[in-house]
């Protein structure tokens, strides 16, 4: 869901064939290729029955462009302590800055299609992400490693900076 280029492609894909689906009810022709052969529209009898790929197609812009702007993970930088809230009903996760080793700034590997993923636990690292293009990575220590993607890397590595240096 949201401003992620992942969910964005699916979503305009399945409205790029409700449109191709109207298209084809309102020029119902057969087509032939040499290595291709459409058929003419199967509900050729019923006057404008291709209106609902173009309604549910709008459909599926217009919810996309409204998902864009749903926060989906709020990041908090307390004093002693980061707690990062999902979305809807995912829970709290809340990060001691008094057991941080260390901390960097990385840039993600070129990838179009990033899946947003919340709280995903894999091989010792935990994962935030729903967009951008870097990430800090937190390393506590347990040896745990925690990676929050954000858009604000920068800002985001200069309170941390701030929050550890003045805790040590």
């Amino acid at each position: 869901m949201g401003h992620n280029r992942f969910s964005m492609v699916i979503r305009y894909l399945l409205a790029m064939f409700c449109f191709i689906g109207y298209y084809w009810s309102e020029n119902p022709k057969p087509v032939q290729v040499s290595f291709l052969h459409i058929g003419s529209y199967p509900i050729e009898d019923i006057n404008r029955s291709g209106m609902i790929f173009f309604v549910i197609g709008l459909c599926i812009l217009i919810f996309s462009a409204a998902l864009t702007y749903v926060l989906h993970i709020h990041t908090q930088l307390y004093s002693n302590m980061l707690i990062i809230d999902g979305f809807w009903t995912a829970r709290k996760v809340k990060i001691d800055l008094s057991t941080i080793v260390s901390f960097r700034k990385v840039r993600y590997k070129r990838n179009i299609l990033r899946r947003a993923v919340y709280n995903l636990h894999n091989k010792g690292v935990i994962r935030f992400y729903t967009s951008g293009e870097d990430f800090i990575e937190l390393t506590d220590n347990s040896g745990l490693i925690y990676r929050i993607g954000s858009h604000k890397t920068a800002e985001f590595q200069a309170m941390l900076k701030l929050l550890i240096k003045s805790e040590k």
